[in-house]
């Protein structure tokens, strides 16, 4: 590349700007002031035109800075120049030439020469790389030599060639250099190796259990969300919250694993396993308590606005809650709440008849050892909120 080259680039760029404005009319006729729009308008007009593309990158290179100190490949120079009308950058160079410039007839063909050159050399296979051995040279004795003669001066003196007995090349213990030169390589991978598995052995040495859960009584996937807590030694526990129908998956090294689960509607239940002789997958039947499971259905039942039916309903709550019960209504909202009420308030909330009593939720409920309710958490969410 010469400085010639650069300056008939930019004689390029201004032909190229002034085949564009022909048809266009950008944001600025200076084509170093394109930019977005203008970019993508003349990048069409140039594949309409010239059958090739110049990227974004490339257009900024070297249309947004003049002069230019780079000068772009044969391929983009040839693309730009037959979009300004010449069949080729040599062409383009041959009808501008300065004064006293000489121009070589097959400057072009050099450079595409040099192109499929460069192709032809990164797709020949790699020969390999082994030693051309020393060829042999036999001495042949030449036949019918008289050894009687001893007339030493009528014998023509024929000297043996010399034979160069192709030197024998001693194995070089390159497996011995080899650990020699890249010691502190080999050791330090044996390290990073090392502490990649110390960082990550809980990973790696780990085993994932899964456990579902069941209703004991009616063979179906629980209703509720349950909470399991892991209880480790020594540690506090680890709290998870299972949607209904779902299993949890547990991943651990240990031998043994200790599950508290509990849920609105069933029983507590406290499970322990020796995880040596364990399966991977377990079913877990939960027994529902049918005093918060009747609870529950009392306290949502649709009785339609029938009188007979909001007194059964009516009556039913009073015989399962406890007349000293604890309940609390949940607001989940911006402004965060809780309002306490009585038995009675919460039985006359639950019978009124109102559609929100479909989007009741029971947080929490307990009974004592009679079986009677003694305490409820519940919320009545929104619509917006059922329809998160």
């Amino acid at each position: 590349m010469t400085d010639l080259d650069l300056l008939h680039f930019e004689q390029l760029k201004k032909d190229v700007q002034t085949e564009y404005l022909k048809e266009s009319t950008p944001s600025h006729d200076d084509i170093s002031k394109w930019k977005g729009i203008d970019i993508i308008y003349f990048q069409e007009d140039l594949r309409k035109k010239a059958k090739g593309n110049i990227s974004e990158k490339s257009f900024y290179t070297y249309f947004k800075t003049s002069p230019v100190t780079k000068l772009p490949r044969i391929d983009m120079l040839n693309l730009l120049s037959i979009y300004a009308g010449y069949d080729s950058w040599y062409e383009f160079k041959k009808q501008h030439l300065f004064a006293g410039e000489l121009l070589s007839e097959n400057e072009d063909l050099e450079e595409d020469e040099i192109q499929e050159l460069e192709k032809t050399v990164s797709s020949a296979p790699e020969l390999p790389k082994t030693e051309i051995p020393a060829q042999k040279i036999e001495y042949q004795p030449q036949e019918n030599t008289d050894l009687q003669k001893s007339n030493t001066d009528n014998q023509t003196n024929k000297q043996k060639p010399t034979t160069t007995a192709p030197a024998e090349i001693q194995p070089v213990p390159a497996k011995k250099n080899f650990v020699k030169k890249n010691a502190w390589a080999i050791i330090t991978s044996i390290l990073i190796a090392i502490t990649g598995v110390l960082g990550f052995k809980d990973e790696i040495f780990s085993k994932t259990y899964k456990y579902c859960f069941t209703d004991k009584d009616r063979g179906v996937s629980v209703i509720n969300t349950l909470e399991i807590r892991v209880i480790k030694e020594n540690e506090s526990p680890l709290l998870f919250k299972i949607k209904p129908g779902q299993c949890f998956y547990y991943s651990t090294k240990d031998k043994n694993i200790k599950m508290q689960i509990s849920a609105p509607f069933y029983e507590y239940l406290e499970v322990n396993r020796n995880l040596e002789n364990a399966p991977d997958e377990e079913m877990i039947e939960l027994k529902p308590d049918d005093y918060k499971m009747a609870a529950y259905y009392f306290s949502t039942k649709d009785a339609g606005g029938n009188p007979e039916l909001l007194k059964q309903k009516r009556n039913q709550l009073e015989n399962l809650i406890s007349n000293n019960a604890v309940i609390y209504q949940v607001y989940d909202n911006n402004t965060y709440g809780i309002e306490r009420l009585d038995k009675q308030k919460y039985i006359t909330l639950v019978t009124t008849p109102t559609t929100s009593l479909k989007n009741l939720t029971v947080i929490e409920m307990k009974n004592d050892n009679k079986g009677k309710i003694v305490s409820i958490k519940f919320k009545i969410a929104s619509t917006d909120e059922q329809n998160k």
